[in-house]
């Protein structure tokens, strides 16, 4: 399976959202969201990261409040 495809049948992306905790680095919330839209972990991370960042620590709400709530 290689680095882009990360669903476990190789097809489309799955329809809802889950959290990915065997590909997660902290709660699967970066890791869940590529699952559901079919693009690379890494850049949701990035994101994540940067979006942190910049709005002083907004996304980081963001991502505690979707990692307790999803699943």
């Amino acid at each position: 399976m290689s680095q882009l495809d990360r669903t476990p049948s190789g097809g489309p992306p799955s329809k809802g959202f889950r959290l990915d905790r065997t590909n997660a680095k902290i709660w699967g919330v970066c890791a869940g969201i590529a699952n559901s839209t079919g693009i690379d972990p890494m850049i949701i991370r990035v994101g994540f990261v940067v979006g942190a960042l910049v709005s002083v620590g907004t996304a980081a709400l963001i991502y505690a409040a979707i990692g307790l709530i999803a699943d």
